[in-house]
């Protein structure tokens, strides 16, 4: 079910059942999304993933960041993350998002692929440390990317576009009963920042 440039209208369910994604489009002017998406790439400290896959130690061309409210810590992948406090963009792009969701978030996940030969794997948001059902918020800077869900059991794929300043929801039972990924396309040569906005329970 290929949606390329889907429509801005948050009240349309991308998902066809099991689960609520929401896209707004273009919540940043293009002067903003440039102001932010340098400002992120230089004062974001910026780590190279590590994940536990098969026993082996894996560390990811991929870059990531981790912030919040306090100091938690975040496991995924047999992986321990600690919250670093918010920085003011930080802060201001969560004030943003919620504005626009309705959602209250208490920390946030930072990706930075460098160019299009890095991507995500199908996954599912699933830890333990997150809201059951909660909201995540996915806000994309920089280059343009193909973004995707499966379906665990049918195998329906939903596809759409994610451009420079967008935003993206995923909730409900989305992780329970979709996987999504970030595909690479080997075209692109700019790097893209993604800032997933999530609640962390204790």
């Amino acid at each position: 079910m290929p949606l390329f440039k889907q429509e801005a209208d948050s009240s349309i369910n991308l998902l066809p059942y099991d689960g609520t994604v929401q896209f707004y489009g273009e919540i940043l002017t293009p002067l903003d999304a440039d102001r932010y998406y340098e400002d992120l790439l230089e004062s974001i400290a910026w780590q190279h993933d590590e994940a536990m896959i098969f026993g082996r130690h894996i560390t990811t061309k991929r870059q990531v960041a981790w912030y919040g409210d306090q100091a938690f810590s975040y496991t995924y992948s047999k992986i321990t993350k600690q919250a670093l406090p918010w920085t003011a963009s930080l802060l201001a792009l969560k004030a943003l998002v919620e504005s626009y969701t309705g959602e209250i978030f208490n920390s946030c996940l930072l990706n930075l692929y460098h160019d299009g030969n890095e991507g995500m794997a199908w996954h599912s948001d699933g830890e333990v440390d997150l809201k059951p059902n909660g909201a995540i918020a996915s806000l994309s800077l920089g280059a343009e990317r193909r973004f995707l869900f499966k379906h665990k059991q049918s195998g329906a794929v939903v596809e759409t576009i994610l451009p420079h300043g967008s935003l993206l929801v995923m909730k409900d039972e989305t992780q329970t009963h979709w996987l999504h990924r970030l595909p690479p396309m080997a075209r692109i040569k700019t790097p893209r920042v993604n800032l997933t906005f999530r609640t962390i329970v204790h």
